[in-house]
Formats: structure tokens, sequence, C-alpha cells
């Protein structure tokens, strides 16, 4: 495993977990777009779960690698449709903000 593969998926695991977490806390800077977009309060929680196994996901791949693979694979999925989501919601300024999140876990499954 090449230095860029590991300080990749850390940094995705960094930016998934704390965006999980986050939305588990209920950070206004976080849950406040989440009602706007119109996202329903229940999902939060399962929202915020799935982020974090991701971030966890992606550190057991450094041990298990097919794993680290199939994580960064739901991550970017998960922003995928993050970005389906802000788009339904006309919110275009804030388009960037998901494929912020996307980008390095798009990263881990390119070069894993």
């Amino acid at each position: 495993m090449s230095a860029t593969v590991i300080v990749v998926t850390a940094v995705a695991a960094f930016m998934a977990g704390f965006s999980g977490v986050a939305v588990l806390v209920r950070a206004g800077f976080v849950v406040g777009p989440l009602a706007a977009y119109g996202v329903p309060r229940g999902w939060w929680d399962l929202l915020g779960a799935a982020k974090v196994a991701g971030a966890v996901g992606l550190l057991v791949g450094y041990v298990v690698p097919v794993v680290g693979v199939l994580a960064a694979g739901g991550l970017v999925l998960y922003f995928a449709g993050a970005v389906v989501t802000v788009l339904r919601a006309r919110a275009y300024g804030h388009v960037p903000f998901p494929l912020v999140y996307l980008a390095p876990a798009a990263a881990v499954l390119i070069l894993g």
C-alpha cells in the first residue's frame, strides 16, 4: 500500500466520520441544510451512522483491503445521493459541499 493511498484513505475517513458525527450530534451547519433540502428527520440518524460506518470501513481497509474498497464505494454512492438531493432542492450553490466529501472517497476507490 502506497503512502498516497494511506493518506487519501485517512483524509476520506476523517471527512466522512466528521460529517457523520456532525449529523448524529445535530450540528446546525449540517442539519439546517438537511431540513432545508426536505430530508426527513427520521432519516438523520441513519444517514449519520452510514457515514460513520463508511469511515470505519475505510480504516478497516488498511487491514482488509476489500472492506476499504467496499466502504469507499458505499461513500461514493452516499455522497452522489447527497448531490442529487441538493440538486432536487434547487440549492445549486450547495452542490460543491457533497462533492468535496465525495472526491476523497472516489480517490480511495480509484486507488484501491
